[in-house]
């Protein structure tokens, strides 16, 4: 018995992964495809798409909104989970990874209920007229912004609506003193300002990358 998170080595992560990862083969595909490329980094690692799924279905949602889409794993796990009434809006820039997430959306029946826009993140949110519209935000984009997609997010998102952040534990980087990655002072400036804020109900949890997630109040 432990009172503290476990650490997890190769084989207690394969474990995990063996016994309760339910990924479909075309998820499976597509992770398979990104990790081949250069920016595989990335992806969110599967047990995260499926957690985000589950949160979707926990809170009932139907409104969801993800800030960073990349090749589209997440997004593929989040409206699989919606219903069929269901809509997800993905913000994303241009770039060669937006063909492989509308191939395998349009693959998998999901494309209807994904509205993608490609610009620069900040820009498409501040044109979303919609305060306490949706149910569950995640944020995964580019890290220098996250202090200013929180406030988006509350605006946004419903009372008692999910804003979730990835990467909030940096591969251990959030531990410098001094550090040079404008990135990394942005996520250690969120993770200190969400301690005391009294907005959001918090947790921050050691899953990939680390995963904070905020309940507006």
């Amino acid at each position: 018995m432990t009172a503290r998170t476990l650490n997890l080595d190769d084989s207690l992560y394969q474990y995990l992964l063996d016994v309760s990862l339910r990924e479909t083969p075309l998820l499976k595909r597509l992770r398979d495809e990104t990790q081949a490329m250069p920016m595989a980094r990335w992806q969110v690692a599967p047990e995260q798409g499926q957690f985000l799924a589950l949160l979707v279905k926990l809170i009932g949602a139907k409104r969801l909104l993800e800030v960073g889409t990349f090749t589209g794993y997440s997004a593929l796990c989040l409206a699989a989970a919606l219903p069929e009434d269901g809509s997800l809006i993905c913000c994303d820039m241009p770039g060669d990874y937006n063909d492989i997430a509308e191939r395998y959306w349009q693959e998998a029946g999901l494309d209807a209920r994904i509205d993608l826009r490609l610009a620069p993140a900040l820009q498409t949110l501040g044109q979303i007229d919609k305060p306490e519209h949706f149910d569950l935000i995640f944020i995964d984009a580019d890290k220098a912004n996250y202090p200013s997609y929180l406030e988006h997010a509350l605006r946004l998102l419903r009372v008692g609506g999910l804003a979730i952040f990835d990467n909030t534990l940096w591969s251990g980087r959030v531990l410098e003193t001094n550090p040079e990655s404008t990135d990394t002072r942005a996520i250690q400036a969120l993770n200190l300002a969400l301690k005391n804020d009294a907005r959001v109900d918090l947790s921050l949890l050691p899953l990939g990358d680390g995963l904070t997630l905020c309940r507006k109040r």
